[in-house]
């Protein structure tokens, strides 16, 4: 394949030879090799500007970060052979983490396939292509994935809004044999059913696995709250592990019903309870009702998108968390997790810290938990870490 040539400005590609994958637009020699002559999802050989090849990169030309690199080695072009590749690397790492296939098989840029994530539910995979150049390969990408994996039905979920800035169509099909409605999974023990026509994202979050796990010492006997529960990762699998009485709260009735129907794979339905509308709504039943509650996860949607949401979205965590706290008995368990990538962890616990002080409690940092290794942190990639999770106790003010 004859590809083009992508020109960088001088000492543009300090950056790149330590580490980083993208190239931002104002890096572009445009005299050279003007942007405007690429089309979205076309592959080129990035040059520094005297002209020496530093890879191959997948090109997003209207956008802000407008090339992706693909590979340093101007030989490997995205195609079935470097997809194969890449999957057998992705494949071996989860294999020797995971004993049963219940896992994120790709997470874009930390393994080295951007735009792509596949999520693995056993014999099922589904699929997000977040980039012109993945949905312009997804012929290859689809034969790539039968070779290495020989599933029985491959999903495209390709319906986020990442697809909006590469020009992209949204659409939800089956790209490869039958996959049904709900899939089976299993995490630390407990069996789910995830809904990966109807649900969200892929249908399942296994970027708090290891968190979830942390639960048992704390929820056995207990009585637990699950915030924003969706189909009942932490709830369920609270049940699960030994708590006396657990409380799901999710705005979406559809969520619910698979709450429900997890509980009663694992035997635990007696001990869970649904509760249908908006979160903050139901906290302040719940404490008008003077419920209380030895462990709470609050577990939300990302409240910051964007940097210019920061301040607005810290107060909403902040707010979450402290009538959360309110519901808590004198020596309760909170577990907060984030996942806006533009929250720090360390705002997270200073959030934490004055919500308590605010309602003159003590409180001691248990555990801090991030994403699995299933979703790999590239290190000179901040966005690639998104997932913050801090367990802390709350204690009467004496």
């Amino acid at each position: 394949m004859s590809l083009p040539s992508l020109r960088l400005k001088a000492n543009a590609d300090r950056r790149l030879r330590a580490g980083h994958l993208w190239v931002y637009s104002n890096e572009i020699d445009v005299a050279a090799t003007p942007l405007n002559g690429f089309a979205a999802g076309d592959q080129a050989i990035l040059e520094a500007a005297g002209g020496k090849p530093l890879g191959i990169v997948a090109m997003s030309p209207n956008n802000l970060i407008c090339a992706r690199l693909l590979s340093r080695d101007v030989k490997h072009v995205l195609d079935k052979s470097l997809l194969v590749h890449r999957l057998n690397v992705c494949l071996s790492l989860r294999e020797r983490l995971f004993d049963k296939p219940f896992y994120r098989l790709v997470y874009g840029d930390s393994d080295l396939l951007p735009g792509l994530v596949v999520d693995r539910f056993g014999d099922h995979l589904v699929v997000q292509l977040a980039s012109a150049a993945m949905e312009r390969n997804k012929d290859a990408l689809i034969e790539a994935l039968v070779q290495v994996l020989k599933p029985r039905g491959i999903l495209f979920k390709n319906d986020s809004a990442a697809r909006d800035a590469e020009g992209l169509e949204r659409y939800v099909d089956t790209a490869f044999g039958v996959v049904p409605e709900w899939v089976d999974l299993e995490e630390n023990g407990v069996k789910f059913q995830a809904p990966v026509l109807e649900g969200q994202k892929t249908g399942w979050f296994y970027d708090h696995r290891m968190n979830r796990a942390r639960l048992a010492p704390y929820v056995q006997g207990k009585r637990v709250l699950d915030l924003f529960s969706y189909i009942g990762g932490w709830g369920v699998q609270a049940a699960a592990f030994g708590a006396s009485e657990v409380f799901c709260v999710d705005a979406s009735g559809f969520a619910l019903d698979g709450v429900e129907r997890n509980a009663t794979l694992n035997g635990c339905a007696e001990k869970v309870t649904c509760v249908e509308g908006d979160v903050f709504a139901a906290l302040k039943e719940l404490k008008s009702a003077e419920e209380r509650f030895d462990v709470i996860v609050a577990d939300p949607p990302a409240f910051i998108k964007r940097k210019k949401d920061i301040k607005n979205g810290e107060a909403a965590y902040r707010r979450l968390n402290e009538t959360a706290m309110r519901l808590l008995n004198k020596d309760g368990i909170l577990v907060s997790a984030s996942c806006s990538m533009h929250l720090e962890e360390d705002n997270l616990q200073n959030i934490l810290l004055t919500s308590a002080r605010h309602l003159d409690r003590n409180i001691q940092l248990l555990e801090r938990g991030a994403q699995g290794p299933d979703h790999p942190v590239h290190p000179a990639i901040a966005e690639t870490r998104y997932i913050k999770s801090l367990t802390v106790r709350l204690l009467p003010n004496s």
